[in-house]
């Protein structure tokens, strides 16, 4: 008996990353599962391979018609909706001095504002015991340079979640935060293997498991906090970086 049984989940940037692996592990634990991403030909590959339980569907999470809509023809295949998972975002640079303002503005368009509305869309739909998993980031946090806006955009995250839990907690719906630290998913990629295993070994020396996150460990914890098994977790924000955030001296550089 899987953890997800009967339930339907939407995943938002589900066609790739982690929004991918924990599409997978969702399925694997009796969900059905729709998906959303701007690339179409990846959402279709990702349906394919993936079989009936999985619905691909085209849209944009900061345009809050796109996911209005979204919503209904989840409702439409599958009759319910029992889990959100805000997981759509994107972290481009933004260095002080030289940042065009689209794309600061971009950044807190589809992570902040988009997460708000994917929430507000999925909301009528949502009943006692249902599950918002909302994605933060240790970016929020570290300082990293040329972050402004997506540091800023997971701040907002978190402060987001705990007004939800305030609006939400008299309806017996939960809001929960996952905050990955560096996880090895395609963006690392450089142009070459071995610029990418450098970049990797740079990351595990700043954690103190010194090593980088799999997809499938961020994956695993918002599958429990999809399920029923994370019933009185409210408000949480449990973070899955290795160490680095709580204990940053004990990194390998460190040693």
């Amino acid at each position: 008996m899987g953890k997800l049984d009967g339930k339907v989940a939407l995943i938002t940037g589900g066609n790739s990353g982690i929004g991918l692996t924990a599409t997978k592990l969702f399925l694997a634990e009796g969900a059905k599962v729709a998906i959303t991403g701007r690339n179409q030909t990846t959402l279709d590959s990702v349906a394919e391979e993936l079989g009936s339980n999985v619905l691909a569907i085209q849209a944009d999470a900061s345009d809050p018609a796109s996911m209005v809509h979204a919503v209904s023809q989840i409702i439409t295949a599958f009759n319910r909706l029992d889990i959100v998972y805000a997981n759509a975002g994107i972290a481009s640079a933004t260095p002080l001095g030289s940042t065009e303002f689209s794309v600061f503005e971009e950044v807190l368009k589809i992570n902040v504002t988009g997460v708000f509305f994917t929430v507000q869309a999925a909301l009528h739909h949502l009943k006692e015991g249902a599950s918002i998993i909302l994605t933060g980031s240790t970016r929020a946090t570290d300082g990293a340079q040329g972050r402004s806006a997506y540091a800023a955009s997971k701040g907002a995250i978190s402060s987001m979640a705990r007004v939800m839990v305030s609006e939400l907690s008299p309806r017996g719906i939960r809001v929960n935060t996952v905050v990955p630290g560096a996880t090895r998913t395609a963006i690392w990629n450089k142009a070459t293997p071995e610029e990418t295993a450098k970049l990797v070994d740079s990351q595990a020396r700043s954690i103190p498991l010194n090593r980088m996150g799999d997809p499938v460990e961020i994956a695993n914890v918002a599958l429990f906090l999809a399920s029923d098994e994370s019933s009185f977790v409210q408000g949480a924000e449990i973070t899955v970086d290795g160490g680095a955030r709580s204990a940053p001296l004990g990194a390998p550089i460190y040693r």
